[in-house]
């Protein structure tokens, strides 16, 4: 059995070779070659002739290519990170919030959902992998973790207070989080308005 493994691989290999472009190539030129020897331009030299034209045809075809890996589309990525939103947002609506930072939590779950809907502007996000990133930190890691530790230091203070305030907490990084998704907005859009000068500048040249 172990000596088969080898004989197979060499089969296989000799195999691909006779299907390869090289030896297409420069079975061709060999072809010519021979209908050079028959109409007798070649002499008592055609051996040379034809295998002087196969390696000159084999040189001249195009290396083996193997096919470029195929990866998920960016959009891909948006699919799953819609269904964790949705996820996530039931979890929000379960959590007893204190009515200034309610507001100031749904203002910042309805820019995500405008984001993440499907349409145009999530395709415009999908070209994006950096602001991809910076959403699927906000659903995965972010809002929870603000939201959780707000009701847990909250607990503890109800029990012995402290020298902070949960709320104000929680505030200042809700405040934080729109912020950082508020820069990822106006990227976006400066993009769109460059795209929107690229063709404006195009037409311009196009008419003079």
């Amino acid at each position: 059995m172990a000596t088969s493994r080898p004989a197979a691989g060499a089969a296989g290999r000799a195999l691909a070779y006779l299907e390869s472009a090289k030896n297409l190539t420069g079975s061709a030129c060999a072809v010519g070659g021979l209908a050079l020897t028959l109409a007798g331009f070649a002499g008592t030299y055609w051996p040379v002739v034809v295998a002087g034209l196969y390696g000159a045809g084999a040189l001249l075809a195009p290396p083996a290519r193997p096919p470029a890996p195929e990866f998920p589309d960016p959009s891909s990525r948006l699919d799953g990170l819609r269904d964790d939103f949705t996820t996530l947002r039931e979890y929000l609506d379960r959590v007893d919030l204190p009515p200034a930072a309610a507001e100031r939590l749904d203002s910042l779950t309805e820019l995500l959902a405008g984001l993440l809907a499907p349409g145009w502007v999530s395709q415009a996000l999908a070209q994006d992998p950096e602001g991809i990133h910076v959403l699927a930190r906000a659903v995965h890691r972010d809002l929870p973790e603000s939201v959780d530790a707000f009701v847990r230091t909250r607990w503890w203070t109800r029990m012995a207070p402290g020298q902070q305030d949960p709320e104000e907490q929680l505030g200042r990084q809700l405040a934080l989080l729109r912020r950082e998704v508020e820069a990822l907005v106006a990227g976006l859009r400066e993009a769109e308005e460059i795209r929107q000068q690229t063709h404006t500048r195009y037409l311009e040249d196009r008419g003079t």
